[in-house]
């Protein structure tokens, strides 16, 4: 299989028929009330904790473990699970209990190679949030961990299971619209991103997404997905990669960018470019995939086709120019160049379920039936490490090459 079929994740027939979360969800309707499924949460923070109340939906689930450093997220958890959850400080305590079926990997990114490598390795399956690693070098050794132990892997990308993007994407990869050949992704807030902390030592445990040392920043923490996305269309990581980013609003001891914008480069030359501000949220979250013959709009709530007018052909006779115009390299006729500005064409895919609970759905049903994931290492490989190489890029002022993943075996 090559790399363009592997990125494409599941075959076109599941995918343009939205199955594949709904398959999951059929078989957990055979799932005995005794069939517990015992779960151990590395990292109850807000992202943990929205994973926790997804899991707690699906039949037999049970959250039999967490573990944190910051005491406060033990009693939170308790509330959400409905009764005391044994409780840990140190994750390597929590491996030690036999009852656990999996792990979910939801600490700062910066810890994510750390307890994903340990859960493996402890003869567990993971669900690991993304961006999967924090530098190249920790999504490598997640691969090659995954590799090595043989164990189910499912990173955190769950926009992979929401049935409009499934069905949207196969009809790209479908060519309806054309050949694609760019691709605009923009990721807007009016935030600034800091939490509140009750205590000043506890302002890197809190708002570490703010600093370095723990962070990827925008890249990682909204950007991965939209990489993820643009893989999934193009059928392939990116080649390389180019960025800039500032601090232009909250100098307030932060050290991350409040705005990045980043070109990444993929075969034929092709580019996603990805844009993302803290200061103004008009264009939000959408995705914009542009082919020769029409655009799709790809937005956490839907998808919308747009289809290009007539193509611009060659130039016409000398007469015919002179009576009618001709559009060239720099047009002088004006009519035609304004945006379109009708409805599109919505795509009719059901929204379903909240796609985290899909993608959780979808994981638990994944190691009950021994399979692996569509969102797998690979999946999380592409994404991380072009998130990764594009803070690298930033930060040095330079295009970075991106490494391909090592080949299987």
């Amino acid at each position: 299989m090559n790399r363009r079929d592997f990125l494409g994740g599941a075959s076109a027939s599941v995918l343009a028929s939205g199955m594949l979360p709904l398959l999951a969800q059929d078989r957990e309707k055979n799932v005995s009330p005794d069939d517990t499924f015992s779960v151990g949460v590395i990292g109850p923070g807000s992202r943990g904790q929205e994973l926790i109340r997804q899991l707690l939906r699906i039949r037999g689930v049970r959250i039999a473990a967490v573990c944190d450093i910051y005491e406060p997220r033990f009693a939170e958890v308790d509330q959400l699970a409905g009764s005391p959850v044994p409780r840990y400080k140190d994750y390597r305590h929590m491996l030690e209990r036999k009852d656990l079926d999996a792990i979910v990997v939801a600490t700062p990114l910066y810890l994510h190679a750390e307890h994903v490598n340990a859960a493996l390795n402890s003869g567990r399956a993971v669900y690991g949030e993304k961006s999967m690693g924090f530098t190249p070098e920790d999504s490598l050794s997640i691969l090659r961990t995954v590799s090595e132990t043989g164990k189910i892997f499912q990173v955190g990308h769950q926009y992979r299971y929401a049935p409009w993007f499934q069905d949207a994407v196969q009809r790209v990869r479908d060519l309806q619209i054309g050949k694609v050949t760019q691709i605009v992704a923009y990721w807007n807030r009016n935030a600034d991103w800091r939490r509140p902390v009750p205590e000043p030592k506890d302002e890197r445990l809190i708002n570490w997404r703010l600093y370095r040392e723990y962070s990827g920043g925008l890249l990682t923490e909204l950007g991965s997905h939209h990489i993820d996305v643009a893989n999934w269309v193009l059928g392939e990581q990116p080649i390389d990669v180019i960025g800039v980013g500032s601090i232009a609003v909250y100098h307030d001891g932060r050290e991350v960018d409040d705005n990045v914008q980043v070109i990444f480069g993929y075969s034929e030359g092709r580019r996603m470019t990805f844009t993302s501000m803290t200061s103004n949220s008009l264009m939000g979250e959408q995705l914009w995939i542009y082919g020769t013959s029409g655009s799709l709009q790809l937005t956490l709530e839907d998808a919308t086709f747009y289809y290009e007018p007539r193509p611009i052909h060659a130039v016409n006779p000398h007469s015919e120019m002179m009576q009618h115009g001709v559009t060239t390299g720099a047009s002088f006729r004006a009519q035609g160049e304004m945006p379109y500005r009708g409805p599109g064409t919505r795509l009719a895919t059901a929204s379903g379920d909240d796609p985290t609970l899909v993608a959780c759905r979808s994981f638990v049903d994944c190691v009950r039936g021994k399979k692996q994931p569509l969102a797998d290492v690979q999946i999380g490989y592409a994404a991380a490490i072009a998130a990764a190489c594009a803070n690298r890029s930033i930060q040095s002022g330079r295009k970075e090459i991106i490494p391909p993943a090592p080949a299987a075996g």
